[in-house]
C-alpha cells in the first residue's frame, strides 16, 4: 500500500511541478504518450521520501519473464531488452540532452529515471536498465571525465605512469555514487512492477583502458603497454577497480536493482590468452566476492550477466565463472554458443546492431531466425552490442514484436 502511495505521490509531483519542463507528449504509433515533467533538482524532499521507502516497499513485479529466463525457469515468452535502449536514437532522449549535460542526466535521479522510462513508453520490452555510464567509477575515484559531442568520453588527465595511481581516492568513492542508487530506488517505484530493473558496471580491464588511454581507443596501445611495462601496477589497478566494482554493484542491489550486468566492452583488444589471464580472473572475483557480500550482509542475491564483447573465443571459460547469464556479441552463431557454454547457463544476444538498419521485412526474418536458433529456454533476446544512434525507431518495434512472435 505504501509503495502505491509513493508512486502516486511521485507522479502527481512531476505533473504539478512548477520547475521548467520538457515537452509533455511524444508521438507513438500515431498517438501521443505523456512524458513526465522533470525537476532539475536531485535533492527534492519527495526523492528523499521515495529512497527512504526502501526495497521492502517496492511494487510487486508483474512481468518476471526475464528474471525467470536468467534463472533457467520456464517463461511465458522470450524476454527482450536492448543495450543502450535509452539513448540517442530516441527523439525524446535528444530533447533531454539538448537541455542537460550527459553527466548531469546521470547524476540527477529524476532525469535518469525519465530517460530510463522513455523506451518503455514506446516498446513492449521485458526489462529496463538504469541510465548511467560505466565511467562514473573513474569519476568517483577522482578522474575527470567529460562527454564531448562527436567524440564521446574524454579523460583529460589520464594515468600515465604508476605514480598516477596515487591520485585515485577510494575513500568515500561509493558514497559519491549514491546518486545511482537513488535513481535505482526511484525507478523501481516509477516502474510500478512493470518489468525488472538492471543495474550495471564497467569491468576492470575496460575501465583501466579508458583511464590510461584518456578516452575510447581503437588499439588500446597505451593500456596494453602498461600490461607489458608496469605489470605490478597494472595488477594493483585491476584489483583496485575490482574492489570498487563489487561495492558499487552491492550498493545497486541494495537500492533495488533486480539483475546486474558487467560490461567488459574492451575484451576485443585482448588475445584469448590475455583475456584468460588479464580479464577473466577479475570478472570471476567480482561474481564470487559479490555473492560473499550478499551472504555476509543478508542481501538476496540477484542474477548476474557477463558481457565480454570480442571474447567469444572464451565462452566455455566464461560459462565456468558462475555468472547466470553470458552475453554474446554478433560474431557467433547461437547454436555454436550453446554448445560451448552447455545447458545450464542463460545466453543473451546477439543480433548485429547494423541489422537494425535493414527493411522491416528483412529485420523481422533475421530476428525470427535468431530466436528460433536460441530457443525459448535459458535465453534473453538482445543485440550483440548497444543500439546505435541513427537506428530507425521503427526497427525497435519490429525487433520486439518479432522476438515475442517467434516461439
Amino acid at each position: 500500500m505504501f509503495s502505491t502511495l509513493v508512486f502516486l505521490t511521485l507522479f502527481l509531483f512531476f505533473c504539478t511541478s512548477s520547475i521548467s519542463t520538457l515537452s509533455t507528449t511524444v508521438a507513438v504509433d500515431g498517438g501521443d504518450v505523456p512524458l513526465l515533467p522533470l525537476s532539475s533538482s536531485s535533492s527534492d524532499p519527495l526523492l528523499t521520501a521515495v529512497v527512504a521507502s526502501g526495497g521492502d516497499d517496492f511494487p510487486p513485479l508483474k512481468n518476471d519473464n526475464l528474471l525467470r529466463a536468467a534463472r533457467g525457469e520456464l517463461v511465458d515468452r522470450v524476454p527482450v531488452w536492448v543495450m543502450r535502449q535509452a539513448g540517442r536514437y530516441l527523439p525524446e532522449f535528444q530533447e533531454v540532452r539538448a537541455k542537460h549535460d550527459f553527466f548531469e542526466v546521470c547524476r540527477t535521479p529524476e532525469l535518469a529515471c525519465e530517460v530510463t522510462m522513455q523506451p518503455l513508453r514506446r516498446f513492449d520490452l521485458d526489462a529496463s536498465i538504469i541510465f548511467s555510464d560505466i565511467l562514473v567509477i573513474p569519476q568517483a575515484l577522482g578522474i575527470a571525465v567529460e562527454m564531448h559531442k562527436g567524440v564521446g568520453p574524454v579523460l583529460p588527465e589520464p594515468l600515465v605512469t604508476p605514480d598516477d595511481l596515487e591520485r585515485l581516492n577510494t575513500t568515500g568513492s561509493i558514497d559519491r555514487l549514491k546518486y545511482v542508487g537513488d535513481a535505482i530506488t526511484m525507478m523501481r517505484h516509477m516502474l510500478d512492477g512493470k518489468v525488472p530493473l538492471y543495474g550495471f558496471t564497467g569491468a576492470p580491464w575496460t575501465l583501466m583502458g579508458y583511464m590510461i588511454e584518456g578516452g575510447g581507443s581503437k588499439t588500446m596501445s597505451k593500456a596494453k603497454a602498461w600490461l607489458e611495462n608496469y605489470p605490478d601496477a597494472s595488477q594493483k589497478l585491476l584489483n583496485l577497480l575490482t574492489d570498487q566494482i563489487v561495492e558499487y554493484l552491492l550498493m545497486q542491489v541494495k537500492a533495488g536493482a533486480q539483475i546486474v550486468q558487467v560490461f567488459e566492452s574492451s575484451a576485443e583488444h585482448l588475445t584469448k590468452e590475455q583475456y584468460l589471464t588479464i580479464a577473466l580472473p577479475y570478472l570471476k572475483r567480482i561474481r564470487d566476492d559479490l555473492h560473499k557480500k550478499f551472504t555476509e550482509e543478508g542481501v538476496t542475491p540477484v542474477p548476474m550477466t557477463l558481457f565480454s564483447k570480442g571474447a567469444m573465443h572464451s565462452l566455455t571459460e566464461q560459462a565456468q565463472t558462475g555468472y547466470d547469464v553470458i552475453g554474446l556479441d554478433w560474431t557467433i552463431d547461437p547454436e555454436e554458443a550453446r554448445k560451448l557454454v552447455g545447458p545450464n547457463v542463460t545466453l543473451q544476444g546477439n543480433l548485429d546492431p547494423q541489422d537494425m538498419y535493414k527493411s522491416p521485412e528483412e529485420l523481422r526474418e533475421l530476428v525470427l531466425t535468431m530466436v528460433r536458433k536460441f530457443g525459448k529456454h535459458r535465453y534473453i533476446a538482445n543485440l550483440g552490442h548497444g543500439i546505435t544512434p541513427q537506428t530507425p525507431v521503427e526497427s525497435m518495434s519490429v525487433l520486439v514484436k518479432a522476438v515475442h512472435d517467434a516461439l
